[in-house]
């Protein structure tokens, strides 16, 4: 009985500290975000890190002055140490930046008297809507295609949602996919390219793989050239900001950053610049003027993923280096012709299936496919029982459970079947999603 003993005791002594209260809110909070942990030694200690964030978040909102709040956000069973590697990834270069290819200087501008009191891009349909990077330090990718984004639909009307994977996994002459990279890279890497695809046909998944030179050669959308804003010159950066998304850096690694929910940031946070946003208009309130920011770590964070921030803070280098790294696309010409619809996946000599589908083997001898089907999936994953395909980005199939499945942080991301069907040439393959399971 003694084995028992020991075990009760390690399970009892720690949650004698941890009050009833915070665990009740621990669960509820594990069920809003889907959180799932491998082992009972690991759920337990995200409980004491969310515990101390929730003291934190208790202290800070606590405190009379403060222009913004926190909450208990998707990242509060994160220690601020595992936040900071986890989500970051704008080059160390930008803080000592020489620039390979340097942008052309902003030309001439007229007087902040006649800038409009305030603008918001996302009121004239310039920005997509806010993506996730992940565990993956591509916040550089996303800053960038945003701008792209904006500046595309300012010049052709048409807002189209641009590939951050293949920066992610083609950009890598200075950038380094997750590893980090800086925005004018990026602009220069889809000049030289001719253009960028659409996140629709090369989509995003999180993590740096080979270069896929079909879909490379897919240019959507086109820019010109990039504009660096001088640095550490706010004035300039608000006419920028008039034109159209600017892409900036920031140091985001603050720990109110990481717990940020609702308000205007004001700080304390360093000029060391470690993160990746996008400028998206700017507004005042109660005489304080901030910039508003797209953040890129999905829509449970901040205000359904946007942040506001102060501006003419009275330094030069801006409330978290703001001012010191700013950059935007530029764009005159249309984009090329929509590419033609694909041709036929070949599967063999004799069999192939339609333009998007994927060939996977229903019958193999000897290492030869005697029987092939077509999976409805584009680039899809064949699963073992040679009756259900699965998405590239969910590439494990559990097919007792008619799960599609990928690892992702401290626990699994699930799509389930949600109807049965057949389709395509050779009998069909069922695929083993429909909707999320979150």
């Amino acid at each position: 009985m003694s084995w028992l003993l020991s075990i009760l005791v390690l399970i009892l002594l720690p949650l004698s500290s941890t009050s009833s209260l915070t665990a009740d809110l621990f669960e509820k909070w594990c069920k809003q975000h889907g959180k799932t942990y491998a082992s009972d030694q690991e759920k337990l200690h995200r409980l004491r890190v969310f515990e101390d964030n929730h003291a934190y978040v208790t202290h800070h909102n606590n405190l009379a002055d403060s222009s913004y709040t926190l909450s208990l956000n998707a990242f509060a069973d994160l220690t601020h140490n595992e936040f900071k590697a986890s989500r970051f990834g704008l080059s160390a270069s930008a803080n000592n930046l020489t620039k390979i290819t340097r942008g052309s200087a902003v030309q001439g501008s007229s007087s902040v008297n006649d800038v409009p009191s305030s603008l918001d891009w996302r009121k004239s349909g310039a920005v997509t809507p806010v993506k996730d990077q992940g565990n993956c330090g591509a916040c550089w990718s996303f800053s960038a295609t945003g701008a792209i984004e904006g500046i595309n639909k300012i010049v052709t009307g048409s807002i189209i949602s641009l590939s951050e994977q293949e920066l992610v996994d083609c950009d890598r002459s200075y950038d380094s996919g997750c590893g980090g990279g800086l925005m004018d890279y990026a602009f220069q890497f889809v000049v030289n390219n001719n253009g960028i695809d659409t996140e629709e046909d090369y989509p995003y998944h999180g993590g740096g793989k080979s270069c896929n030179r079909n879909k490379l050669k897919r240019c959507v959308v086109t820019i010109d050239g990039y504009v660096d804003v001088p640095e550490s010159d706010e004035k300039q950066l608000l006419q920028a900001v008039v034109t159209q998304p600017v892409s900036v850096g920031i140091c985001g690694s603050e720990r109110a950053f990481q717990l940020y929910s609702k308000g205007i940031f004001t700080g304390p946070c360093s000029t060391s610049l470690d993160h990746a946003v996008l400028i998206v208009g700017y507004d005042s309130k109660d005489g304080l003027d901030y910039w508003i920011l797209k953040n890129s770590w999905g829509t449970s964070w901040g205000m359904n993923g946007y942040i506001y921030m102060q501006r003419n803070s009275g330094n030069s280098e801006g409330i978290c280096g703001i001012n010191m790294l700013a950059s935007y696309p530029t764009k005159s010409s249309p984009n090329p012709p929509p590419p033609p619809s694909p041709g036929p996946t070949k599967c063999d000599i004799l069999t192939s299936c339609s333009g998007g589908e994927t060939c996977c083997c229903a019958r193999r001898f000897l290492g030869i496919c005697f029987s092939w089907k077509c999976c409805e999936l584009n680039s899809a994953v064949c699963c073992k029982d040679h009756h259900h395909c699965c998405p590239h980005d969910y590439p494990i199939c559990d097919t007792e459970r008619n799960l599609c499945l990928k690892r992702t942080g401290n626990g699994t991301i699930v799509k389930e079947l949600g109807k049965k069907g057949s389709f395509g040439k050779f009998g069909g393959w069922t695929p083993l999603l429909e909707h999320w399971i979150m």
